[in-house]
This record gives C-alpha cells, sequence and structure tokens, in this order.
C-alpha cells in the first residue's frame, strides 16, 4: 500500500526490537503501520530472521518507507570519535564499507525498497585536502546505488547544511537525497535545523522526527528529549517540512532509554506530533 503524506511512523532500531513479529507487536501497540526498517547488519540492529528478513518483513503487514544502513566500527561516544570512524570519512574504510553498501543496496531491493539511508560521514569543506577522494567515494556510492535503482539518503548532522547542499550540487548525482534529522543539527552543533529544511528543502528524500538540547560544552554531545521539549521546535519543523514541499512519511526516532521508557516517549511522540499535523 502506498504511504500517504506526512504519514506518522518509527524507526525500527529505535524500538530496540530483533524480531519481525516484535516489531508488528510494538506498532500495532503505538497504533502505527509505517516503519523505516534496519537493514539488519550485524553491527546495527540485527534481526533474528537474519537473512530472512526481507520475506517477514514483507510478509508482515506494516508498511516500509526505506531501509536504514550502519557500518561497523562507527564510534558515537563522542563526537571527536565518530568524526574519526563514521560513513566513509576514514580513507582506510571505505573499501570494506562500500562491500558492505553493496550487500545494504541487494537487502533494500529484496525488501521491495527503493531508498537506503545512511551517514555519509564529516564531509570536508572546499580546500581541505581529503575532499577530492571523499567526494570521489560518494560519486561512486551513487553509481553503485544507481545500478540497483536505488536513492541513497544521507543523514544531516554531520556538516552544515550548506556544505552538504554545496556537496550535492557539486556531485550532480540525482539519486544522491537527504534524510532529514533536525536533532542532530542541535547534537553536532551544525546550525539552525529549521533554517537548515530551508536550504535542503528540494533534496529532502525522508525524515528522522527528533529532538534535542544543545551542550553547554562544546566538544561533547547535547541531550537528546522527546518530542516538544527540546529546542527543535518541532511544530515549526513540520510547518516547514510542509512549506518546502516534503510528502514523505514523518519517522520517529528515539536513541535513549531502555524498551519500555522509548515506547513511551514515542507513544508520546505520535500523540504530539497529531497535534502539529492538526494545526
Amino acid at each position: 500500500m502506498p504511504i500517504e503524506p506526512l504519514a506518522i511512523g518509527v524507526c525500527s532500531w529505535s524500538l530496540q526490537v530483533k524480531s519481525v513479529p516484535e516489531l508488528k507487536r510494538l506498532m500495532d501497540q503505538l497504533g502505527v503501520d509505517v516503519v523505516q526498517i534496519a537493514c539488519g547488519d550485524p553491527h546495527h540492529a540485527a534481526w533474528d530472521e537474519g537473512d530472512k528478513l526481507p520475506e517477514a518483513a514483507r510478509a508482515a503487514g506494516f508498511r516500509m518507507t526505506g531501509a536504514m544502513l550502519g557500518f561497523p566500527g562507527e564510534d558515537y561516544t563522542t563526537p571527536q570519535t565518530i568524526k574519526k570512524s563514521g560513513g566513509f570519512g576514514d580513507p582506510a574504510t571505505r573499501p570494506e564499507r562500500l562491500e558492505r553498501l553493496k550487500w545494504a543496496l541487494d537487502r533494500t531491493c529484496a525488501l521491495g525498497l527503493s531508498d537506503l539511508m545512511l551517514h555519509a560521514g564529516f564531509l570536508p569543506e572546499p580546500g581541505e585536502p581529503d575532499r577530492k577522494s571523499f567526494l570521489d567515494t560518494l560519486a561512486k556510492v551513487s553509481q553503485l546505488a544507481k545500478e540497483k535503482s536505488v536513492t541513497i539518503a544521507f543523514e544531516t548532522g554531520q556538516e552544515t547544511a550548506d556544505l552538504l547542499k554545496l556537496t550535492l550540487e557539486e556531485l550532480k548525482c540525482p539519486n544522491l537525497k537527504v534524510n532529514f534529522d533536525p536533532a542532530n543539527m542541535l547534537l553536532y552543533e551544525k546550525g539552525d535545523p529549521i533554517r537548515a529544511v530551508e536550504v535542503l528543502g528540494p533534496q529532502i528524500q525522508s525524515v528522522h522526527v527528533k529532538d534535542a538540547v544543545m551542550t553547554k560544552v562544546p566538544g561533547t554531545w547535547g541531550d537528546e528529549v522527546p518530542l516538544g521539549k527540546g529546542q527543535v521546535d518541532i511544530k515549526k519543523f513540520i510547518q516547514t517540512l510542509k512549506k518546502v514541499g516534503f510528502r514523505g512519511a514523518l519517522c520517529i526516532e528515539r536513541e535513549v532509554g531502555d524498551q519500555e521508557q522509548r515506547v513511551a516517549d514515542i507513544a508520546h511522540g505520535i500523540r504530539y506530533l497529531k497535534e502539529c499535523l492538526a494545526e
């Protein structure tokens, strides 16, 4: 079934599930049937179904917006550790991560999906020595995805909106888009998320709805908080998404707390988003 514009959904990994039946049970409990689903890499939100995940997910009765890939070795302990280990940032890990991407593209297709989300890594600024080789790698990502008719959406936060926009314009790859996470803009201290929506509008392919409070100590993480309790201004975020013409799903992401707390926070987020959409 098609997904209606601005439908409310969840990110599977936020529910800390390990099987499709568990995911379905919690989605039913929350009253949603839209999900952005983890690919199931053993290093990121693994599934008990293993290689049979696509078949099980397709038969489960929920609607999937796209798949999410995490790479082995990505370390989110501090902003500094993820800068060193995230995405395609480290030249030494690029070959193995391109291989992992190939696996994820096959899985995305097996899930019956055409969108794959991931973190590209911290993009070098123009003039920095590694920028050309980094962009060459992202062009390779585009080509591999094009061969499978998949769109890649790079998650926001590890660079400013202006740098991401400039990079996509330089690459000129129509199948490279944006997975917009407003809280990440604050957590990584990369600018105002509302302005970032306006900058990146036409390139936004998918959305993680998440809220946060910025750190008061530069170089450390801020705090992720339930929707409406942070500094994103979720109501204005939704209004701005509408303004720039975004028509995709609103997938709530929650990455703090145990499973019970996350489910409660996501239930709150669903109620809050319904209020935002009704205004």
